[in-house]
């Protein structure tokens, strides 16, 4: 771990030249498509760089990338650091309206975008105001009208002269990451060179990782996980990040294995799809020894046995970058997801800002104890960072918990509780229940108005295939393992819950559709649908 405890460099792109100084041959970004050494990233991005300058891209521009995880995807975001420039990865399931707005919203000068994606720009590349440039990787034939090669970004030489190395300030921007948008429209994050620099650190402490370490990630590179998390401790490190396609269950272990992963990435409901796979002789022929992510399933230990390596939970966020670990040498806390980072300062707070007692719910309101582990506020929304910054903290929108010996449980998001009939539910701990179901494989609980006022409670479900459990069936389950007024009054049994590329679910969706046809009533053991 020696290289990542040396003084942070300044900015993305000097750490990456003094990495390809210390370790050319030294294998840094693995992929099914192939594999590249420091050396050959460094000079790659300095090619790339140099054509971008060309193409007019100066310090502080934005630049658009549309991309699936493929290496010109990483290779675009160094060759823009070293600019001074920021990339701004676009979700590649946005389309229409909501592409539309998202590019609008960081302005960007310029575009690289994928072939297999350029229908989706094209269809609301009229409404763009700014992106009128626009790349194309991976084109075949003619180029659609617009559009230039991404091959002529890379033809220039990078020579003395030609090379542009602007100082680039370690608060300068690199990354505009669009949030979620679970509950909503999407933000841009501001994310600074300090911010990607600092986070890594704590992230290789907080998890104790090795220069031997390969770093897998599944997601998408438009999200905090595959950048932040797994590429630059990778470069910390002088270790390696090995990055899938796309999360895909069947294909899981056998990427990890041909990526020859040592640390894997998992969040929503990954880990559970994972462990109702049919056990296999190969659930253990992997080099994988941990895995981290949110949250972590009661049936964890089993899943240990099962794939013999360890898992743990954290928390973090795309506007805070990690900020709690589980302690790896201390006994598990069920539910845990660790304690608050030294780098931070936390409080839980009441919706008057008040602290809660130990042990009751609370919004979590985080400080941080060092220069630039947050992000810098939401980019074009000044009331939405003046919101997410009041009195001084940042206000993440999570409901926690703490116990007496300092460990935090995430109960849910401020607006994922369900009011009923006097009691404040989490959907989270709904959903913990229902999926303890062998037949269930994912869940979405939340609220739905109630004639008796406040909220129902309701349930989208997704089973096991070939599975014949009824909504009365699970309806009895969830009855036997947790409070009567938790149970859902209303449950959907549906094939596929709406998701985000980060395999978040998009509940706005859901809740947006109400008790939809087909939906079954508790109360009255009979389908329902919507008045």
């Amino acid at each position: 771990m020696a290289n990542a405890l040396l003084p942070l460099a300044p900015s993305l792109g000097a750490e990456l030249r003094r990495a390809a100084a210390e370790v050319p041959q030294q294998p840094f970004i693995r992929m099914a498509a192939g594999e590249w050494s420091y050396r050959q990233i460094d000079e790659a991005s300095d090619r790339l760089a140099t054509g971008l300058h060309a193409q007019g891209v100066r310090a502080g521009h934005h630049v658009s990338l549309m991309l699936p995880n493929c290496i010109e995807m990483a290779i675009l975001w160094f060759a823009l650091a070293k600019l001074g420039a920021v990339a701004a990865p676009v979700n590649t399931s946005f389309r229409g309206a909501a592409l539309a707005a998202a590019v609008n919203l960081v302005e960007s000068r310029l575009a690289v975008v994928h072939a297999t994606l350029h229908a989706q720009w094209a269809e609301v590349q009229p409404e763009l105001a700014t992106a009128t440039q626009v790349f194309l990787v991976g084109e075949g034939g003619a180029l659609p009208d617009g559009c230039q090669p991404y091959s002529l970004l890379c033809s220039v030489e990078p020579t003395a002269l030609a090379l542009p190395r602007p100082e680039v300030a370690p608060d300068a921007l690199c990354l505009l990451l669009y949030t979620s948008g679970t509950t909503g429209r999407s933000k841009a994050a501001m994310i600074a060179h300090r911010f990607v620099l600092a986070q890594a650190r704590l992230f290789i402490a907080g998890l104790e990782l090795r220069p031997d370490d390969v770093l897998y990630c599944p997601y998408p590179m438009f999200h905090l996980d595959a950048t932040v998390m797994t590429i630059v401790p990778a470069l910390l490190l002088r270790g390696v990040a090995a990055i899938g396609e796309r999360f895909s269950v069947s294909r899981y272990w056998d990427e990890v294995r041909a990526l020859q992963a040592t640390v894997f990435d998992f969040m929503g409901a990954t880990v559970t799809m994972l462990w109702k796979q049919p056990p296999s002789p190969r659930d253990r022929d992997h080099r994988a020894r941990l895995g981290w992510g949110v949250p972590l399933p009661a049936f964890a230990p089993a899943f240990e046995q099962r794939f013999g390596c360890r898992l743990v939970e954290l928390y973090g966020s795309t506007e805070a970058g990690g900020v709690m670990y589980t302690p790896l040498h201390e006994p598990r806390r069920t539910g845990s997801c660790g304690k608050v980072d030294p780098a931070f300062s936390a409080r839980l707070a009441d919706p008057q800002g008040a602290a809660v007692p130990v042990g009751q719910p609370g919004e979590l309101l985080i400080r941080p104890e060092q220069t630039g582990l947050l992000m810098q506020g939401y980019y074009g929304m000044p009331e939405a960072t003046l919101t997410a910054f009041k009195d001084l903290w940042f206000h993440t929108g999570d409901l926690l918990r703490q116990d007496a010996d300092g460990y935090m449980y995430f109960v849910g998001r401020t607006k994922d509780i369900v009011r009923r009939r006097g009691e404040n539910i989490s959907a989270a701990e709904v959903e913990m229940g229902i999926e303890t179901h062998p037949d269930v494989l994912e869940s979405a609980v939340f609220g739905v108005p109630s004639d008796m006022t406040e909220e129902e409670v309701m349930a989208c479900v997704v089973l096991r295939p070939g599975s014949r459990l009824t909504p009365a069936d699970l309806a009895q389950h969830c009855s036997e393992r947790m409070a009567r007024f938790m149970v859902p009054r209303y449950v959907r049994l549906l094939s596929a819950l709406p998701k985000t590329p980060t395999d978040k679910v998009e509940k706005f969706r859901l809740q947006a559709e109400g008790i939809a046809p087909g939906t079954w009533d508790r109360e009255t053991d009979t389908q329902r649908t919507a008045n």
